[in-house]
């Protein structure tokens, strides 16, 4: 597992960054060996908070952890994580493709194109859009704890779309009408 550390607000000893490494290495029983985890670590309001999100074949898992100790909030973080894992792999298993943790995402990305004058751009993003069924995305953007989630549409072609969370608990879903 290849790991990435990042401090907003705080400078932390060696020995932080040490044991976040060997309680996340916890979770590569979970990916194969090019899985990616990156750790940001930060302090809001006295409370010392830890955002781990861990990237493994075409999945992604975040968990965002605070509490008064940087060391249990990585330990939180990193249950937070693993717990997903359990209540979510039987599932995906269960209801979707069998290779649905290992297939290879297909390469497009998306960006932006120069805003007017009046417009401001103050950041661009580009993503793989792995084609996957509507479920599968919903599963994705829960675990990412995202309020919307873009994707390919296996049930419409390979179209784009996304699905989103509604304020009454229910989920949408924006589809190419072609």
């Amino acid at each position: 597992m290849k790991f990435q550390f990042s401090e907003k607000k705080v400078k932390l000893p060696g020995n932080v960054h040490a044991y976040a490494e060997k309680k996340v290495m916890k979770l590569s029983r979970y990916f194969e060996e090019d899985a990616e985890a990156l750790i940001v670590f930060s302090v809001e309001k006295n409370r010392n908070k830890v955002e781990l999100t861990v990237h493994g074949a075409g999945t992604w898992f975040r968990a965002s952890e605070g509490t008064s100790d940087m060391f249990a909030s990585i330990d939180a973080a990193v249950g937070t994580i693993e717990g997903q894992i359990r209540k979510n792999k039987t599932r995906l298993a269960r209801r979707l493709r069998q290779d649905a943790f290992t297939r290879t995402v297909e390469e497009t990305s998306f960006a932006a194109d120069e805003p007017e004058e009046d417009l401001k751009l103050v950041r661009t993003k580009q993503f793989y859009f792995k084609p996957m069924t509507r479920e599968e995305a919903i599963l994705q953007m829960n675990l990412l704890e995202h309020s919307f989630f873009a994707f390919r549409d296996e049930d419409n072609g390979g179209s784009f779309a996304v699905v989103y969370r509604r304020n009454d608990g229910g989920y949408g879903l924006i589809d190419d009408a072609n």
